[in-house]
């Protein structure tokens, strides 16, 4: 049974209780990304206000902006998002709070481990894609022990928490800040750390002494819309993290993840749940790349 199918079954939670027990497919092209203005996708979100779309942004370099694609990775639109800088937007995630639809971009990378302070900006989603993105708010937060690495957010706005997972640690750590406006500085508070994610060995190492080294660092992470699952992407695979009923993470870090095996992709580094929760869509900081999406496809027997 392959890597994709068995991990399905430790799934069952992911979607609502029409879906329990489904397998997960085979993983599927869905297109190729050819578009320079999204050249160094780092971040990735369903969008809410265009159904079957999503939003991405590149990472730090490129010019600030919100880039509206299909599901097959062809550039629809582009926003400008003025009152937020791209210092290093490593991720993005998209809820829904207070009857109002969000887009967060967490400007959270830190490559030199020197940033004391980090940005969450948060926008309302655009729905006329001839203006400019309205900056609802831009919380700031640091780490509780000094600086780290982070590419991999996600939003929960039913508890009201941003969580956030380290890159460059091992065991790679999960945090969560308090979502929303905020006067002062927030301190990221840890719930735990992610167990048996699978580190590079000698021969991955032999293969690419430097790049080697960074197939195991987590690059992303999304939600799903039930807030049951947290799937955590890195060059190799999506590890997935399933929470108690009651909320509590503890249980799904208390041994290792489930995953499911990647194909092969340039750098995977930007991660998506739909809106239904039935489908993952993966995409890449290089060009030309594969938009690659794993969908459920049946109920277990």
């Amino acid at each position: 049974m392959s890597s994709v199918r068995t991990a399905a079954t430790a799934l069952m939670l992911l979607v609502p209780v029409v879906a329990l027990g489904a397998r997960w497919g085979e993983p599927e092209a869905m297109g190729l990304v050819t578009e320079a203005a999204i050249d160094e996708i780092s971040g990735l979100a369903a969008a809410r206000r265009h159904p079957g779309l999503f939003w991405a942004h590149n990472d730090s370099g490129n010019t600030a902006g919100l880039h509206l694609v299909d599901e097959r990775g062809r550039l629809q639109a582009t926003v400008a998002t003025p009152g937020a800088p791209n210092l290093d937007w490593e991720d993005m995630a998209s809820f829904h709070r207070d009857g109002r639809d969000y887009l967060m971009v967490a400007d959270t990378g830190d490559n030199g481990g020197i940033r004391r302070t980090l940005s969450l900006h948060v926008f309302e989603e655009p729905t006329d894609l001839s203006r400019p993105a309205t900056l609802a708010w831009t919380q700031h937060f640091r780490w509780p022990d000094g600086p780290r690495d982070c590419e991999a957010v996600a939003v929960d706005a039913v508890r009201g928490e941003v969580l956030l997972v380290s890159k460059k640690r091992v065991p790679a750590e999960l945090f969560r800040v308090r979502l929303g406006p905020a006067d002062e500085e927030q301190v990221a508070e840890l719930i735990g750390t992610l167990p048996g994610i699978e580190q590079p060995d000698a021969s991955d190492l032999g293969r690419s002494p430097i790049y080697g080294r960074y197939r195991a660092q987590i690059t992303a992470a999304d939600l799903s819309p039930n807030g049951r699952v947290l799937a955590v992407l890195n060059y190799r695979a999506i590890h997935f993290v399933v929470r108690g009923r009651d909320g509590d993470w503890g249980p799904g870090l208390a041994g290792k993840l489930p995953h499911l095996t990647l194909p092969w992709l340039p750098q995977a580094e930007a991660i998506a749940f739909s809106l239904d929760g039935r489908s993952l869509t993966v995409a890449s900081e290089q060009l030309p790349s594969p938009v690659i999406r794993f969908r459920i496809e049946s109920k277990a027997k």
